[in-house]
């Protein structure tokens, strides 16, 4: 029996495959595509995403490989008008080790998951989709494509917007689409212009915006973006408003409407939503990708613990972040807000009314000790003489700190006050057994 069956493979579901698989869980991870996507799609990591990325094992790649994003450049045919950034670099402090938007196409993202993935030891099942399941009060049957069965404990949906799971799970995806708001985005080449600037076409004055080009890092290729106004032709689009420049190559084109939906339930049974399969985004300010990621990171422990009051704490958690962030987002895209900061790099979000969450500062993210949180394990802050296993890492207590404080594996803390109360928190919560059968 495996014990959690992940449909979808992409960063949502990726994540979830890493954080179940360093702590010894039986999984598999199936993808209804034969191969894994080509397109950039997603490009955007904020700094809340680099810190989960750091915990498991693939921040030193996803650096070397990306980049910050450039400054903006905005002309009329050849004449530069404008220039500008979208944020300030800022330097990396204690509290805050990945503090710029990082540039990394979503293709080399997932690349890079999966690479990570396979050091602990599985492996993406491509061409393998989910067609039907049933669930009871002890798992999940699947059925794939070719027939094959799979029981399960736990089955989650990670398979995007469209998600068959949300479907044959019959959740509503309430919200709207913006039928009149299409998009076109390409992958293309072209030598007529240098890769040290994002350029625009159009008016950061009047917000109108006929097409970008933005240089994708350690590749020769630019991502093309562009509001949809009825002309399929690139080149002729381009040559309209920027007569020289030339498009020698598109490598691959998509368009789509800006949709903002969230699914009514994140959870019915033993089967959870994650990703866009429970929230999709407007593209405005980079919250998509993220939130999927922090979806993942949230429900992965979760489910290596397994207990029932700790995994219902997933929905509740998730359902109020995904909500706040589809407001956020919803805001920038009509507003056309190009600026990127505090609101927008997912290090203030915290779970501050969940059951999970008790105490002074409980559901704040910790903000500090790094190097100590990185792995599979709880830290405690305080002055103790108990033994409390392997499973939870003690430290001496932060300067000013009063009581004790017990932070989550996902960086929040979860218990802030007397040492007294915190036994009954844990096996309340069915954490007070060891949490990881494998370490990494």
């Amino acid at each position: 029996m495996t014990h959690v069956l992940i449909v979808g493979s992409g960063p949502t579901g990726l994540t979830l495959a890493i954080e179940l698989a360093r702590r010894g869980v039986d999984l598999r991870i199936v993808e209804r595509s034969a191969e894994p996507p080509t397109g950039v799609r997603g490009k955007g990591l904020q700094p809340r995403t680099l810190e989960v990325f750091d915990d498991l094992g693939v921040i030193d790649e996803i650096l070397a490989t990306g980049s910050g994003y450039p400054g903006i450049r905005s002309y009329k045919g050849e004449q530069i008008v404008w220039e500008g950034r979208m944020d300030e670099p800022k330097e990396p402090s204690p509290g805050v080790p990945y503090p710029n938007l990082t540039m990394q196409p979503q293709w080399r993202t997932e690349r890079i998951l999966r690479d990570r993935l396979a050091e602990l030891g599985h492996r993406v099942e491509f061409g393998t989709e989910v067609t039907g399941f049933e669930q009871d009060g002890q798992g999940v049957t699947a059925t794939l494509g070719g027939g094959e069965t799979v029981r399960c404990a736990y089955l989650v949906g990670a398979d995007g917007g469209r998600s068959t799971i949300r479907k044959r799970l019959g959740v509503g995806f309430a919200g709207e689409t913006y039928e009149s708001e299409r998009m076109l985005l390409a992958d293309v080449k072209t030598g007529d212009l240098d890769r040290d600037y994002w350029h625009l076409w159009g008016s950061m004055e009047e917000q109108v915006m006929y097409f970008g080009l933005c240089p994708l890092p350690n590749t020769d290729v630019f991502q093309l973006v562009a509001p949809y106004t009825g002309e399929d032709d690139l080149r002729a689009l381009v040559t309209k408003h920027a007569p020289h420049v030339h498009l020698d190559e598109i490598l691959w084109r998509s368009d789509y409407r800006a949709n903002v939906r969230m699914a009514e339930r994140f959870r019915v049974g033993r089967v959870f939503l994650a990703g866009d399969a429970a929230h999709v985004h407007s593209p405005a300010g980079g919250q998509g990708l993220n939130t999927g990621v922090q979806d993942a990171y949230n429900l992965g422990w979760k489910l290596a613990v397994g207990s029932a009051a700790l995994i219902d704490t997933y929905e509740d958690e998730r359902m109020a972040v995904a909500a706040h962030v589809l407001g956020l987002s919803t805001r920038l895209h009509r507003e056309r807000d190009i600026e990127r900061g505090d609101d927008t790099n997912q290090l203030d979000l915290a779970y501050l009314g969940s059951a999970l969450s008790v105490g002074e500062r409980g559901g704040e993210r910790l903000g500090t000790l790094f190097d100590e949180q990185r792995g599979t394990h709880f830290l405690l802050l305080g002055a103790t003489g108990r033994e409390y296993g392997d499973a939870i890492r003690v430290l001496p207590p932060l300067d000013g700190q009063e009581g004790i404080i017990l932070v989550r594996p996902d960086g929040y803390i979860g218990y802030h006050g007397d040492e007294g109360g915190l036994s009954a928190y844990l096996s309340g919560f069915g954490i007070d057994a060891p949490l990881t059968r494998a370490s990494s």
